[in-house]
C-alpha cells in the first residue's frame, strides 16, 4: 500500500504515519512547516519530507490513498491533484476506522478526562498482556507512538476527539470511528470557534451516540448532568453502563478504593481521577478483564503525560504540571491537588492559550473555578491573542472573570518572578497550561526552587 499525508507533521498525523510505515506501508509526505519532536520522530522512521512545502508533483496515480490533515487548507495543491486523479481522500479519523473494521472498537469520548481513561485501559491491556491497537491523543511514558495498528488484534483502543475531521470534512473526528463500545466522560463547553452554543456543543455528543454500532455499549458517567441525560435517553437503544467516583480515602502516597467491597492501593489522586478508572474499568470489562484484574493492574499507574504529572519533589515541596485549560479542568485538578495535599499551601498557576480560554466572551465561564487554591495566578500573552485574531482582553477583565484574591499577568517574567519571590516550604505548586507560558521550563523552575 502506497499512502501520502498532506500535513504530515501535525501531531496526530507524523504517528499515523509511523504506524503505517511500521505496519509496512510505504509512506510519504509534505508539509510547509514541521516542528519538534515530530521531525525528529519521522526522520527516525525514514518517511521525513525530502523537502519542506507543497509539491504536487507528489501525488500520482500509484498512490492507493490521501490523508489529508487539519493544517492543510482546502486550496492545497496536492489535495487539488488527488482529487483530479480521482486518487481516495481521507481525513485522519476516516483512516483509522478504514484500519480498524474488522477489530472490536472502542472509542473513548467527552470534553475531559479523555486522554487519562485511555491511558489507564492501555496500561491495563499491556500489563495483562492482551493484544490491541490504538491512538490516544497525547504522548504517553513508554510509548514511541501514539498508533498502533496491526493485522492481528482483535481491539481497537480510540481516543475519540470532538474537533473537525479535516478542512474538506467538518464533521467530529468521534462521528467517524463507529463504536462497538463507547464511553463518555464529561460534557462542558469547548471549542467555541466551532461550536457557537452549548446546544450545539451537546448535541455532537448525541450524534455520537447514534453512530454507535447495534447493540453496542455505552458507558456514561452519572455525575455529569448533560451526560447522565444521555445515558438515560439511550437506555432503550444501547446496552448502558453508568459509572460515578468510587468510595476511596486519601494516603500520603495515593489513595485507597474501595470497589465491590475490596480496597486497591493506588498511586493516583483526585475524585477525577478515580472517576475517570472506573469509566476504564467498563471499558475492560468488554474487553474481558475482571474489576480485580483490572484494579490491581492499577496499582502500579502513576498518571497519563501532563496529567498531574510531578515535576520535582522533596520533602516538604512538591510541583506538578497539568494539561487543564477548559473551567471544568481547572477546577477538578485544583480540587484534586487541595484535597490531596489539605495540609499544605496550594498555589496554583495557570495559563490561558487555547482559542476558547482567550475569548473575551467566554472568561465569565471560569468564575471561582480556582477558589479551592490557596493563592492563584493566571496568565495571557497579549501575542497569542492577537495571533488567534481574537479582541484584545485585559488584565482587570480577566481578574474579574475568574473572581477571587486572583494575581493576573501579561509577561512570563511577570509570573518567574511571582514565583521565585514566595517561600515554599510546606508548599504545592500546580502549573496547568496547554501551551508552556510562553517558554517556561517546568524541569528547571522546579530545580531552582527545590534547591
Amino acid at each position: 500500500m502506497r499512502v501520502h499525508f498532506i500535513a504530515i507533521g501535525g501531531s496526530a498525523m507524523h504517528n499515523l504515519a509511523i504506524a503505517l510505515s511500521r505496519k509496512g506501508y510505504i509512506v510519504s509526505g509534505s508539509d510547509d512547516e514541521i516542528f519538534e519532536p515530530s521531525a525528529t520522530r519521522l526522520k527516525n522512521q525514514g518517511v521525513y519530507p525530502d523537502s519542506i512545502g507543497w509539491n504536487d508533483c507528489l501525488i500520482h496515480k500509484d498512490l492507493d490513498a490521501v490523508i489529508l490533515g487539519m493544517h492543510a487548507r482546502a486550496d492545497n495543491p496536492e489535495l487539488l491533484k488527488a482529487k483530479e486523479l480521482n486518487i481516495p481522500i481521507y481525513s485522519y479519523p476516516e483512516y483509522l476506522y478504514e484500519q480498524s473494521k474488522n477489530k472490536k472498537r472502542i472509542v473513548i469520548g467527552g470534553s475531559h478526562g479523555k486522554t487519562t481513561i485511555t491511558s489507564m485501559l492501555l496500561h491495563v491491556v499491556k500489563l495483562l498482556g492482551i493484544e490491541a491497537d490504538y491512538m490516544v491523543g497525547a504522548q504517553l511514558e513508554g510509548y514511541d507512538c501514539m498508533v498502533k495498528l496491526t493485522d492481528t488484534a482483535p481491539f481497537m483502543i480510540l481516543e475519540g476527539d470532538e474537533y473537525l475531521s479535516s478542512p474538506i470534512d467538518r464533521r467530529p473526528k468521534f462521528h467517524l470511528y463507529k463504536p462497538h463500545v463507547a464511553i463518555i466522560s464529561g460534557i462542558a463547553w469547548d471549542h467555541i470557534n466551532v461550536f457557537p452554543t452549548f446546544e450545539n456543543y451537546v448535541e455532537q455528543f448525541k450524534l455520537f451516540c447514534e453512530c454507535i454500532e447495534e447493540n453496542g455499549v455505552l458507558i456514561y458517567n452519572t455525575e455529569d448532568i448533560e451526560v447522565n441525560k444521555l445515558g438515560a435517553h439511550f437506555s432503550s437503544k444501547l446496552n448502558t453502563t453508568p459509572y460515578q467516583t468510587p468510595k476511596y480515602r486519601v494516603t500520603n502516597t495515593g489513595t485507597i478504593v474501595t470497589v465491590d467491597e475490596k480496597e486497591y492501593e493506588l498511586k493516583i489522586f483526585g475524585s477525577h481521577n478515580l472517576q475517570n478508572m472506573m469509566g476504564a474499568m467498563y471499558l475492560g470489562r468488554e474487553m474481558g478483564i475482571s474489576t480485580e484484574d483490572f484494579l490491581t493492574a492499577m496499582s502500579t499507574f502513576t498518571g497519563a503525560g501532563k496529567r498531574l504529572q510531578k515535576v520535582v519533589e522533596s520533602p516538604d515541596f512538591v510541583m506538578f504540571k497539568d494539561f487543564a485549560h477548559s473551567p471544568s479542568k481547572l477546577m477538578a485538578t485544583t480540587k484534586a491537588v487541595k484535597e490531596q495535599y489539605n495540609e499544605r499551601e496550594v498555589v496554583a498557576c495557570m495559563e490561558l492559550h487555547t482559542f476558547s480560554s482567550l475569548k473575551k466572551e467566554f472568561l465569565p465561564h471560569y468564575h471561582n473555578t480556582m477558589n479551592q487554591a490557596d493563592e492563584a495566578v493566571v496568565y495571557f500573552s497579549p501575542e497569542v491573542v492577537h495571533h488567534k485574531k481574537l479582541e484584545p482582553i485585559t488584565i482587570e477583565q480577566v481578574k474579574e472573570a475568574f473572581g477571587g484574591n486572583v494575581h493576573v499577568f501579561n509577561k512570563t517574567e511577570d509570573v518567574l518572578t511571582f514565583i521565585h519571590a514566595k517561600e515554599w516550604n510546606n508548599k504545592v505548586l500546580l502549573m496547568m497550561s496547554s501551551g508552556t507560558f510562553d517558554g517556561i521550563d517546568y524541569d528547571k523552575l522546579g530545580e531552582e526552587l527545590i534547591n
